[in-house]
């Protein structure tokens, strides 16, 4: 049996040791590659071929020659970065429902950060949003399938599901004593993906979660429905990206000439650079740009380029460090692979990946302590009625009061639509980044005040 073998393993190095040849015959006359180089070639040829062949000939389970290619090219492309991968039909089927169809999903988006999967982001208002799920977090398993060694496609297909099936997901999270486990249920995901508020008379807040491609269209909308504001804070927390040419016209809104973005590879034909339209530029007023550890790709290119053009000051944590392209390209039948062929570099020439972004003013997450005994120092005027409400509190309500109860239910719901459009004061002080980007945009909105407007 083993000497059976050992001949269709000696057949099979000839027939492929001949085709070797030939390539390499082929590529040699089309290159100027040195001789020796062309010599290592063929041997990497040979080598595989060899390994190849002795592991469909001795393997204990029967492979065929395809099932082993198709693994050889899995584990190739994961091993150049953690984004490049082999896509088998089912997985580029996969991708394009991701890309153009409707699918259930729980709103994530991760990474392999340090060759873990790692969340880089759950989107707002997501499954996974709601059920808690946190930058940051290492997904540890995927219901009972452990995410050691596994690609984040097949992370991706097994997180991606039915709309209304459960999944269970497994984290590790910075700061717990063991694993979280989260339950949560996959729903068709529709996001929105810029959100506008006010705070204050000032301040114009705008959230945007992801880069889809309406994005700069709604900022300048934002912007114009609120002309007023002489200051605006733009939010690119957990914000995982999404399309570069949406992240060039949001910060062409703010920038008005030089580069905004460059992107280099091997072919000259991957190079390109992107530049800024004055015709673009909307607004100059001074802006704080929010970014954590969950902004990435996109994310990174709007905070990147506003920075190095200083043009507004980066307030949060280091960012994720995704700089790289991809492109998806068809092999085969219903085959492709996704490669990346090019890095991203800001207009000062420094790259994200693997790098990220620095902000201007490091500030952590958390809450901002105050005196809740403050909110007693009220004024003269004020003092008689105040102390006639606590008076009420001991002795009854009114009459009256009771009356104007029954429109309580009409006042909540004003109420919750005025919050949807102002961040209140609580919200400022829940949110320490948020604090600290509204104390420095003043600062900066007095400083760039015309000096007969300052008193």
């Amino acid at each position: 049996m083993i000497k059976k073998s050992k001949k269709i393993i000696g057949l099979g190095f000839v027939a492929t040791f001949a085709a070797a040849l030939i390539v390499s015959s082929s590529a040699e006359a089309k290159s100027d590659t040195p001789q020796n180089a062309e010599k290592t070639k063929l041997e990497s040829y040979i080598k595989f071929t060899q390994i190849l062949n002795l592991i469909e000939a001795q393997y204990v389970d029967e492979l065929n020659a395809s099932d082993l290619v198709d693994k050889a090219l899995k584990g190739m492309l994961t091993n150049l970065d953690a984004h490049s991968s082999y896509l088998d039909k089912k997985s580029f089927s996969d991708l394009n429902v991701q890309t153009s169809g409707e699918f259930g999903g729980l709103g994530i988006s991760v990474g392999m950060k340090d060759n873990v999967l790692t969340v880089i982001a759950p989107i707002e208002g997501t499954p996974a949003d709601k059920a808690g799920i946190k930058s940051g977090d290492i997904v540890l398993k995927i219901n009972d399938k452990s995410t050691l060694g596994m690609t984040i496609d097949d992370a991706v297909a097994l997180m991606r599901g039915k709309p209304k099936t459960n999944i269970t997901l497994t984290v590790v999270r910075k700061g717990e004593s063991k694993p979280l486990e989260f339950k949560i249920t996959r729903d068709i995901i529709n996001i929105q993906s810029v959100y506008a508020k006010k705070i204050g008379e000032d301040i114009l807040y705008i959230h945007v979660t992801s880069f889809d491609q309406k994005v700069a269209k709604d900022v300048k909308e934002a912007i114009a429905k609120d002309a007023n504001r002489t200051g605006i804070i733009l939010d690119l927390r957990n914000n995982p990206g999404g399309l570069l040419d949406q992240a060039v016209g949001l910060t062409n809104i703010f920038v008005d000439n030089g580069v905004i973005v460059s992107q280099k590879g091997r072919e000259s034909s991957e190079n390109a650079e992107f530049k800024a339209d004055p015709k673009e530029a909307v607004t100059k007023v001074p802006l704080v740009v929010l970014v954590n550890g969950g902004s990435a790709s996109a994310s990174e290119i709007v905070s990147g380029a506003l920075q190095d053009h200083r043009r507004g000051i980066v307030v949060g944590e280091k960012t994720f460090g995704k700089g790289s392209v991809q492109v998806v390209m068809p092999v085969g039948e219903g085959e492709a692979l996704r490669l990346t062929v090019a890095r991203y570099y800001l207009p000062s020439g420094r790259t994200i990946q693997a790098v990220g972004v620095t902000p201007d003013i490091t500030v952590h997450p958390g809450k901002v302590a105050r005196d809740d005994n403050l909110t007693f120092m009220i004024k003269e005027q004020e003092l008689k009625r105040h102390l006639e409400g606590e008076l009420e509190k001991v002795n009854g309500k009114k009459d009256e009061e009771v009356k104007q109860e029954k429109a309580l239910d009409i006042t909540e719901t004003l109420e919750d639509d005025h919050n949807k459009t102002v961040i209140t004061e609580d919200k400022i002080y829940d949110d320490a980044q948020l604090k600290s980007a509204i104390d420095i945009l003043r600062a900066l909105i007095i400083t760039n005040k015309p000096k007969e407007e300052t008193k």
